[in-house]
């Protein structure tokens, strides 16, 4: 059931995407060569223990796509691996692409948000090609989230990105509506025809989540944790997320972070 937010619901929701959105910012100012998954996961740990309030959606969650509790705190994807990956005891290295995936219950409410970027100075270029096209590909998703569309246009012109830079689109896994639960309807997918399924309201919250593999679009689920999804060819993958708000006077980014201003549509910020 597709649930709208009344504008103070949609304040309470603020708190939970700034939180979100701050311990995404610093992650990946401090994550570098050296620095290993399970470090980067008990930082999150703390971070919400720390916090009054704050819940983790991952730990002890168990949906039919995973097997068993998922048991972490956040999602840590390296190199191919680009969805619900599960930390483990790993060390970074330079050139190593990192998508962290994190969503976090505040008071009742969740925000919801993920980052892609290269660990150290070794940034192959086809790495931020892929990178700049999910971000690209969100923004683009971003704009079209106003009352009156219809959600294929936020799935059209997430599409359309990914295709016009050569990439193909999966569609097992996508955005969501987000509010007391992480996961909640519509869904989201990150391909679509323009003008058609459900119509914008205000009100409306989703998470926003363009993914995508660099020669692939099929994806292999990695037997030894159960839950971390890998580009079936080998090929590296990259993931951006934003938890949005639609209302009258365009989309709200509740999960903004700082260094994104410049790839936010102005109506928006």
């Amino acid at each position: 059931m597709i649930e709208l937010k009344t504008p103070d619901e949609i304040k309470a929701m603020r708190p939970a995407g700034k939180f979100v959105g701050d311990i995404l910012k610093n992650l990946r100012e401090t994550t570098h060569p050296g620095t290993n998954l399970l470090e980067i996961d008990d930082y999150v740990r703390r971070r919400i223990e720390e916090r009054k309030g704050a819940v983790s959606c991952y730990v002890d969650y168990a949906p039919d796509f995973g097997t068993g509790p998922f048991a972490h705190y956040i999602c840590a994807s390296v190199n191919d691996a680009v969805l619900h990956g599960v930390p483990y005891d790993y060390t970074l290295k330079n050139g190593d692409l990192l998508s962290l995936d994190l969503a976090i219950t505040v008071d009742g409410w969740v925000g919801d948000s993920a980052i892609s970027f290269v660990v150290g100075e070794r940034e192959d270029p086809e790495d931020l090609r892929l990178i700049k096209t999910t971000v690209d590909a969100l923004r683009a998703g971003i704009s079209q989230a106003v009352p009156g569309n219809r959600l294929g246009d936020v799935s059209a012109a997430i599409g359309d990105v990914a295709h016009e830079q050569g990439y193909t689109v999966n569609l097992e896994f996508g955005g969501h509506g987000v509010g007391h639960i992480m996961h909640g309807d519509p869904h989201v997918a990150n391909d679509g025809k323009a003008h058609h399924g459900y119509k914008l309201r205000s009100g409306l919250v989703i998470a926003i989540e363009p993914w995508f593999l660099r020669t692939t679009d099929e994806i292999v689920q990695d037997q030894r944790d159960g839950w971390t999804l890998r580009s079936a060819d080998g090929s590296r993958g990259a993931h951006t997320e934003h938890t949005i708000a639609i209302t009258d006077d365009g989309p709200i980014i509740l999960t903004r972070r700082d260094e994104e201003d410049a790839a936010i549509p102005d109506n928006a910020r």
